[in-house]
């Protein structure tokens, strides 16, 4: 399935509960989970489902209200708001649907900014976003702003600025779906290198067959549970039909 065995997220017994004025809504509910260092996972459910709350559990954007989340042996649970921060900046990388990127920041400078944010003097930034930049294939590019690229150019600097900080996990929400069939293919491709040769850990929310295709396993979501987990190898995958062989 993946080339380790090695489990560096684990979610045990995961759930949260929001209170809207004066009701309990259940978000998740005992999600219990291992992912794999290095391992591609495509995550699928409809809105509503939990899938946007597993990321923020895992993402350490959010605490959970019983259960915990482990990285790398840490329990997030019992970390505060300031190391909470620290793992976000150095250890997960976030690819958003939108890009959120910079307007009038260059591709160079986007990327940038989270290296200085940690802390990274101005010249050592510079060199690793020249870097990652020229990983996604982005090297003649460094100077352009946003409007100055196209839907799949901005999504690369999305991409490089998720990279920036060597992350351990890549979570990626809905990456291809402001994107056309081959701008699609190819961020897919990137991210399936990123697991093969960068030992990242990719986690995916998406409905796209294409990543589905790429994945080592594929986890469905409902109703704040986990209703199926498969392997990639146990799935006939065609566009618009998923079904277990």
């Amino acid at each position: 399935m993946t080339k380790t065995k090695e489990v560096l997220i684990r979610c045990e017994g995961l759930s949260k509960i929001y209170r809207m004025g004066g009701q309990e809504v259940r978000a998740l509910h005992d999600v219990t989970l291992d992912v794999y260092k290095g391992e591609y996972l495509s995550v699928m459910g409809p809105s509503g489902s939990g899938k946007s709350t597993l990321f923020n559990m895992i993402g350490a954007l959010d605490r959970p209200t019983c259960g915990a989340v482990t990285i790398g042996g840490v329990n997030l649970t019992t970390l505060t708001s300031l190391q909470l921060a620290f793992i976000r900046n150095h250890y997960i990388g976030y690819i958003f649907q939108a890009f959120n990127l910079i307007p009038s920041l260059t591709a160079l400078r986007n990327v940038m900014l989270p290296l200085l944010f940690s802390g990274m003097d101005s010249h050592s930034a510079h060199r690793r976003a020249q870097e990652v930049l020229s990983e996604v294939g982005l090297e003649h590019r460094f100077n352009h702003r946003p409007d100055e690229l196209s839907g799949g150019q901005q999504q690369r600097v999305a991409i490089a600025r998720g990279l920036a900080m060597k992350p351990s996990i890549m979570l990626a929400d809905e990456p291809t779906a402001n994107l056309d069939l081959h701008t699609g293919e190819e961020i897919i491709n990137i991210l399936r290198v990123l697991a093969d040769d960068h030992d990242v850990t990719v986690i995916t929310a998406t409905h796209d067959h294409k990543m589905l295709d790429k994945s080592d396993r594929i986890l469905w979501i409902k109703d704040g549970g986990i209703d199926r987990l498969e392997e990639r190898s146990n799935l006939d995958i065609r566009v618009g039909r998923v079904e277990v062989e």
